[in-house]
């Protein structure tokens, strides 16, 4: 995870790494909170095991005390005592702190990635892995990614943190269009699914222009040109209801898709559906269009096709326990919202933290054990409440759970008041017993949408998260608005999931 101090260039790998060291830095503090232990920033010497340590980290290079004196210069005072204090921290109770800190560790994450090799499991390749919910879910099933890519330096910093089964150089930043011709270089093995939702902006409901003609849907194009190289048994593509209207437009290039392997051509059989949320389990109500196609070989030998397989998959569905908004947001510290501006990279009691100690374990319900697959969980992430303004404040604790922008109560502060007909839901308090609105990537821009229905406040990252139904252990990198951008174009992976066992069922 950690580049060499040394080897850092530019800006944005300059905060990514300060970020990674905070991290390090943030989960020790807790764990120290949570174990009436003591992280001492007077334990900064310089000893033989913190360069060590750091070496380990392959922040520095054998033991260097040129590369340590770099560090210092990278993160200035403040946040290098604190971190040469947590390296010697992390060394004197490495016992106790056990695998808190593996996702951070070079040697931790290779251990986790020989140990999956050990096992052959399906393979994944997942073109825009956003923050990688889609390839959550299948790897709950038992799936292994092969290859994950986005253009999002956020969304594959985010990818590779979570998925240390996973070795860094098969999690990609890159443009699609530029690996499409040479995608043997990045996938040599078998492949059994590929996945992935592409940008499909250039819509046409009269059908005047075909969809893959549109320059606004490019890389969709080269989507179906990756499926037809890879020519994989399986192809999952989802993207917004809204695609609806060229759905027909996509089954006929995934029909036209001609893959080749050895002496064997391939084709597709392929249907879509639109699919929602909250009958995977998720506390959510969120419509999403998902195509299936299967190779034609696969198809036959199986003995199933695509418009089945959805038949298949909704009917495992049916009885899936349907859970609401308040499910998801119980047992998490109450909040209050900040009140003065630029707080949402710092840490405070009353506002929340990017790493805070999980105050309810043992008290989760029924949701939370199912979205954090029954594992003990010490420590909550991203879990931060966003500034409010005087006005803000004032809607948010005056609206009552289903009220928006319209309402009589906020009659006398609302400021669209006058365009009410287009900002109906700029502001909207949730409704705690029902399935949650859907979380959109628009929560970057402003939470108005998303009130919390019994907290003067919008949800924090955190709570939106669970609403899509990603464990609480899942860490979004990168600066706190973007972190509502990831999770917002993230497919629930409980949803995910359940479409990913059935699938399995015929590899």
């Amino acid at each position: 995870m950690f580049k060499n101090v040394c080897e850092i260039s530019g800006p944005k790998e300059k905060k990514f790494f300060i970020e990674q060291i905070g991290m390090f830095v943030k989960l020790l503090s807790a764990f120290a909170v949570r174990n009436d232990l003591n992280v001492s920033i007077d334990d900064c010497s310089l000893e033989a095991h913190t360069y060590h340590r750091l070496s380990e980290l392959e922040i520095i290079k054998d033991n260097s005390e040129s590369d340590v004196r770099e560090l210092s210069k990278v993160l200035k005072k403040t946040l290098y005592v604190e971190f040469i204090s947590a390296i010697n921290f992390s060394v004197k109770y490495k016992k106790k702190i056990g695998g808190l800190l593996d996702k951070l560790d070079p040697s931790k994450r290779k251990d986790i990635q020989e140990k999956y090799k050990r096992k052959k499991r399906p393979e994944i390749v997942d073109f825009f892995c956003g923050a990688g919910g889609l390839s959550l879910g299948f790897t709950q099933a038992g799936y292994q990614v092969n290859l994950a890519t986005d253009h999002e330096d956020v969304c594959i910093q985010t990818f590779k943190y979570n998925h240390p089964e996973l070795p860094e150089e098969k999690v990609v930043m890159g443009d699609i269009r530029d690996m499409v011709d040479n995608l043997e270089s990045y996938v040599s093995s078998e492949i059994d699914v590929v996945i992935g939702g592409p940008p499909c902006q250039g819509f046409s409901s009269a059908n005047q222009q075909r969809i893959i003609d549109d320059p606004r849907n490019e890389l969709y194009k080269y989507f179906i040109d990756a499926v037809e190289k890879i020519s994989p048994k399986f192809v999952i593509m989802e993207n917004v209801r809204g695609m609806l209207s060229a759905a027909d437009q996509v089954v006929e290039d995934f029909r036209r898709i001609n893959g080749r392997k050895g002496n064997c051509n391939y084709s597709y059989n392929v249907d879509y559906k639109v699919l929602v949320s909250d009958n995977f389990s998720v506390a959510q109500r969120r419509h999403r269009l998902f195509f299936i196609a299967i190779r034609d070989d696969v198809s036959k030998h199986k003995k199933v096709n695509p418009t089945e397989l959805f038949n298949i998959i909704e009917k495992s569905q049916s009885k899936s326990k349907k859970y609401v908004l308040s499910d998801a947001l119980a047992f998490i510290k109450p909040l209050n919202s900040p009140r003065i501006k630029n707080m949402t990279e710092v840490d405070d009691e009353l506002t929340g933290k990017k790493v805070d100690v999980n105050e309810y374990i043992g008290n989760e319900n029924e949701y939370l054990e199912l979205i954090n697959r029954n594992r003990r969980i010490d420590f909550i992430f991203n879990h931060k409440a966003r500034y409010a303004n005087d006005v803000n404040y004032e809607i948010y604790s005056t609206l009552r759970e289903g009220e928006d922008g319209t309402s009589d109560r906020i009659k006398h502060v609302m400021p669209y008041q006058h365009r009410n007909h287009i900002f109906k839901d700029k502001y909207f308090k949730l409704i705690g017993d029902k399935p949650s609105r859907t979380i959109t990537a628009h929560l970057k821009m402003d939470c108005h949408s998303h009130i919390h229905p019994n907290q003067a406040r919008s949800i924090t990252p955190r709570e939106a998260a669970r609403v899509q139904s990603f464990p609480d252990d899942y860490v979004f990198l990168g600066p706190y608005l973007k972190t509502y951008m990831q999770i917002g174009n993230a497919v629930p992976p409980m949803m995910s999931n359940g479409i990913a066992k059935e699938i399995k069922k015929y590899l």
